[in-house]
Parts: structure tokens; sequence; C-alpha cells
């Protein structure tokens, strides 16, 4: 697929962010990143525990980034935490295909409060499990490494269904968001952009390097081999 390099979009998850120094962490990356990328998980459809409306809402009146709220939370507690994260700042809510009985009801629920929404499988979730409701979303989110802890390696086999869900957007004539999330860097961000990504989410390879903005910098060019 040939993206222009205008168009790909960092995404700098909070997740490998210096929680003491949240504010100062995000102010570093304001400026170079496009969406702020912030996992919710709620130590049940994860092993692990992160974040609540309450730190959306503390950080939404310092940041003029797109909030990207990635919800891996239990289905008891979905619904609840759609509209809680709404209301805290959310611009744009994505949730597991895993935990939804019913993704398009959720994604209407989502625009009903005037907001994107997006769909998110793990790497072992075929696309095929929401090819019939990519449609309804205005985001894919492709897990390319098990979610729930950073600093994990990228696996390839999720590049196929890059290529898929792309291609299932073309074919429907969907200009969707084509996200990934998981182990990606400036050395392999090329390898999810030429199957489709556009959406790139990085946490350590951004908040772990000495200039953040210009890890950003950095891997926008290397997405597109400059």
């Amino acid at each position: 697929m040939n993206l222009s390099a205008a168009k790909i979009k960092i995404a700098p998850s909070i997740l490998a962010a210096d929680e003491f120094r949240l504010g100062e962490e995000i102010s570093r990356i304001e400026n170079a990143a496009d969406y702020l990328h912030i996992d919710i998980m709620d130590g049940h459809f994860v092993p692990n525990l992160s974040y609540s409306p309450e730190t959306v809402r503390d950080i939404r009146p310092h940041s003029n980034l797109i909030f990207d709220v990635h919800l891996m939370v239990d289905d008891k507690i979905l619904l609840s935490c759609i509209d809680s994260f709404a209301e805290a700042g959310a611009d744009i809510i994505t949730v597991h295909a895993e935990a939804a009985d019913d993704l398009k009801r959720i994604a209407e629920k989502i625009h009903s409060l005037g907001i994107k929404a997006g769909v998110s499988i793990k790497p072992h979730t075929p696309v095929s499990e929401i090819e019939d409701y990519i449609k309804f979303f205005d985001l894919v989110l492709l897990m390319t490494v098990e979610p729930g802890f950073g600093g994990q390696k990228y696996m390839d086999d999720v590049n196929l269904k890059i290529r898929r869900v792309r291609e299932i957007a073309e074919s429907i004539g969907r200009d969707i968001d084509v996200e990934v999330d998981g182990g990606i860097t400036a050395e392999n961000v090329h390898i999810p952009v030429s199957a489709g990504a556009n959406v790139i989410v990085s946490g350590s390879a951004v908040f772990h390097a000495e200039n953040p903005a210009e890890a950003i910098e950095k891997m926008r060019k290397c997405g597109y081999g400059v």
C-alpha cells in the first residue's frame, strides 16, 4: 500500500511512560505525536491493571493530542467503561472483539457519545472474527504482541492480518485507520506500514528514548524507508 508520509500517525503508549512524571512525559511528545495511546487494563481480561477514567480526566486539559483509549477489560464492565472514558475525554474508544457480545451495538453506542469507535483483536484471533463488523468501525487495532505488558517482541505472523484488514476496508470503501500495537521500533516500523498499517502504537521505543520527540520523528521517517 502506498501511503504518503504525512498520513502515518504515531501513538505513543503511556504504559511505558514514567507514571511519577506522567504530565512531563506527555509534554515531551505533545508536538511530535498524533495520538496518545492509553491502555486500560482491568486485571481480568489481561493479567495487569492500569489507569482509570480519573487519569484521563486529569490529563485531558493539558494535551491537545487525540486520546486513543484502548479498553482491555472484561465484558462485564465494558459498557460502563465506555461511558466513563467517553465522559473523561476520550476521542477514540477501542474495544476487544474477544470481550464484546455485540460489536455492532457497541460501535453504535460509542458513536452515539460523539467519538470514534475501534475494534481490536489479539494476535491469535483470526480476522474472520471481525470481518463482518469492520464496516461499523473507524479503526481496527491489531495487537502485534499479547496484550497486557510492554516490552515484548513484534509478532511477524500479524503482517498477513494487517494486509487482510486493509483489503477488507478498501473493498467496502472505508478509509479506516489500521493500527498496530506491540514491539514496534524505528528498526521494524516499515514492516507493518508496508503491510497497510497507518497508526503506529509505540511505548518503550518512544518514552525510553533520550529524546522522545526525536524518536517519534525517526519512527515516522523509517516507516517509509526515509
